[in-house]
């Protein structure tokens, strides 16, 4: 792990990671698979301590079929549980999405909320999950600290916080707001195919120095 500068020498280094990584990779993406926004929250929800690939592998084939706020109340808790029963925490998450869902139809209109106050009043919905609706869908300078954000910038010297909300409060006074949110994509792709947490391939890594 890089040894912690000041703030001014931290936010000069961050500047230096973005533009690395931006060369690399000048349209990072979100892997988990939606075509609206209901179903990029309903992803979110369901990938907590779970992979994107295993949500993807269940819910890609439901999201080709109307799949809405209705489609879930339609469905029932019980009836969401049955197709999502591979997924961890299955049944919480399936009676989470459900409440959410009525939640949405009675009180906004069947639509994701744009602000970070609905979006943590909804069952399921952490800071972490409204920082990824806020940036993937609005575009709003977020940063989402999942275990790769807070694995990779530790690892670089960006911060040393004990706790993924510490961390993200100091990464967001170093990583200018114009790198966000697409600095959340890179930092977990960066944390997942080369800074590893078990084997992270430093000669192939393009930040080595």
């Amino acid at each position: 792990m890089a040894a912690i500068g000041s703030l001014t020498k931290r936010k000069a280094e961050a500047r230096v990671i973005m533009q690395k990584l931006q060369a690399a990779n000048p349209d990072p993406r979100c892997e988990l698979v939606y075509h609206s926004p209901f179903q990029l929250l309903v992803s979110v929800v369901l990938s907590a301590q779970t992979t994107d690939k295993m949500v993807n592998r269940v819910m890609a084939p439901l999201y080709e079929s109307p799949f809405t706020p209705e489609t879930i109340i339609a469905l029932g808790a019980d009836g969401l549980l049955n197709k999502i029963r591979s997924i961890g925490l299955a049944p919480t998450k399936a009676k989470n999405v459900y409440k959410l869902s009525q939640i949405l139809v009675d009180r906004f209109g069947g639509e994701v909320p744009s602000n970070r106050a609905d979006l943590e009043s909804l069952p399921g919905v952490g800071r972490k999950t409204a920082n990824v609706i806020l940036g993937e869908i609005f575009r709003y300078p977020t940063l989402a600290v999942d275990t790769h954000v807070y694995r990779v910038t530790k690892r670089l010297g960006l911060h040393n916080e004990s706790t993924p909300e510490k961390a993200e409060l100091e990464l967001l006074k170093v990583i200018d707001p114009k790198d966000l949110p697409a600095g959340h994509h890179h930092f977990i792709l960066h944390g997942r195919y080369t800074c590893k947490a078990l084997t992270p391939l430093c000669e192939a890594c393009l930040l080595k120095d």
